[in-house]
């Protein structure tokens, strides 16, 4: 059986943030391109992602929660990463942010550069990936 280690390092860098509302939909963003998806080692109901994500200028997403935690690290450009709740926060290059199993968020890429991230979740194995939940 293969083994996943995943390092506090790891988790400690990654990361997202709070955004503000869009007066018109945005672009989608570019599938991800998928590292490594297995099986979470003594938990067979629970699936590791290691993911990168490119956001477009003026791309984003809905609202939206995970049946899991979701760790997220800024590689290149700058992100608006909105918790439904709190203030919005703009992320740039090398700053992360947990997300924790359901808790309802969204980013977008407000600049006119492309935004990339890395992305490392844990979620629910049987579940949809994403839920979207209204504004």
């Amino acid at each position: 059986m293969r083994k996943i280690i995943i390092s506090a390092a790891v988790i400690a860098g990654v990361g997202m943030i709070a955004a503000t509302a869009f007066t018109q939909t945005p672009p989608a963003r570019t599938p991800p391109l998928q590292y490594i998806t297995t099986p979470l080692e003594g938990d067979a109901a629970r699936e590791v992602r290691l993911q990168s994500v490119t956001l477009p200028p003026g791309s984003g997403n809905t609202f939206h929660r995970h049946p899991g935690d979701q760790w997220v690290t800024i590689q290149e450009g700058e992100i608006l990463f909105t918790i439904k709740g709190q203030p919005p926060r703009v992320m740039t290059t090398g700053e992360a942010i947990h997300v924790p199993r359901g808790v309802i968020h969204r980013n977008q890429n407000v600049s006119d550069k492309p935004a990339r991230t890395v992305e490392l979740v844990i979620v629910d194995k049987d579940k949809p990936r994403t839920e979207q939940v209204p504004d």
